[in-house]
């Protein structure tokens, strides 16, 4: 099935688009009060409200926080000012470690350290926020464990393999650079673009990661190459200074909106591009209002969100000729 969505487009259902009977916790339905068309993304997270000539994005939210947003329409204009890139999967490969940590701490929670995950649970513990993560685990797993006990055992489990990966004891394969991110970050300094860094992750668990990837590609201080960095700040918790960010990660747009809007200072959107690789980064992208591009390699297939893509391409040389209009 193909319909047309307001400052979407065409939506496939090929992509991934589901049709339920209603959105926004039931506040929408398709044929009241001007609604044309309701779509959801194959995980659910995120849906779309159309009317004959707007759109609302509804994104859900395990924390009990949902929120509204428009769907803008998106063109690409050339040449192409910035490029924003997620850290996790796109940038460097570290979803696997990531996971396993989720994976520790549910096991901690549980005092059983056998656990693990199921494979039907791997688009729900990537991309979103630590708190989304872990709170999807314990509804299915602990519905009477409290979040703040995963938090606390989540926490440890990362300062605890931080530390051993510092010292070089930990796992050698946790953080390692995308294929071909190196030369793609080169060619967009050459090429005079502006680069911004953005991710859902707090920075105690983000900066080693791409401080090791930048050692392994020999490209220096991360914070000295790009143009920008934007995290999801520090750990919240009594008497330590924390973060929003929990509750307002992606598929939210606000961390792409602040690394273009205030991290670069760009207000011409069209010409500014995200790359994603989950389904959480390309809604996050799309609702901040930029061209959004899908790199193979993430969940964005399996998580039923490829209709929020401009391009899906397969390799940052797929990226880099777009970018360059060929």
């Amino acid at each position: 099935m193909k319909i047309v969505i307001p400052n979407l487009g065409v939506a496939d259902d090929a992509d991934g688009w589901k049709h339920p009977e209603s959105a926004g916790d039931g506040m929408y339905r398709t044929g009241k009060n001007g609604v044309t068309h309701i779509l959801s993304t194959g995980d659910g997270k995120l849906e779309l409200i159309a009317y004959e000539e707007h759109t609302l994005a509804y994104v859900k939210s395990d924390m009990g926080y949902p929120a509204y947003y428009p769907l803008r329409q998106v063109n690409l204009k050339r040449p192409v000012k910035a490029v924003l890139m997620d850290l996790d999967g796109t940038t460097v490969r570290s979803e696997s470690f990531w996971i396993w940590i989720i994976e520790r701490s549910i096991a901690s929670v549980l005092g059983n350290e056998a656990f693990q995950l199921e494979e039907a649970d791997l688009p729900f513990v990537s991309g979103h926020s630590v708190s989304e993560h872990l709170q999807y685990c314990l509804r299915k797993y602990a519905p009477d464990a409290p979040l703040a006990k995963a938090r606390s055992f989540y926490t440890r489990h990362t300062e605890e393999e931080m530390e051993k990966i510092l010292e070089g004891k930990g796992r050698s394969e946790a953080f390692t650079p995308a294929p071909g991110i190196g030369e793609f970050l080169l060619a967009l300094k050459k090429r005079k673009i502006k680069i911004a860094l953005v991710t859902s992750g707090l920075y105690r668990k983000a900066y080693p990661e791409i401080l090791s990837a930048f050692q392994t590609l020999g490209l220096g201080n991360p914070v000295d190459f790009y143009d920008a960095i934007i995290t999801a700040g520090e750990t919240p918790g009594k008497g330590r200074t924390g973060t929003l960010g929990e509750l307002e990660v992606k598929p939210h747009p606000w961390l792409y909106a602040e690394a273009c809007r205030v991290g670069l200072d760009i207000t011409e959107r069209e010409q500014v591009i995200g790359i994603e690789d989950s389904g959480a980064g390309v809604c996050s992208v799309r609702l901040a209002g930029y061209y959004t591009i899908g790199i193979a390699g993430g969940n964005i297939l399996e998580s039923g969100t490829l209709g929020m893509c401009h391009k899906y391409c397969r390799d940052f040389s797929e990226i880099l000729s777009l970018i360059d209009g060929e």
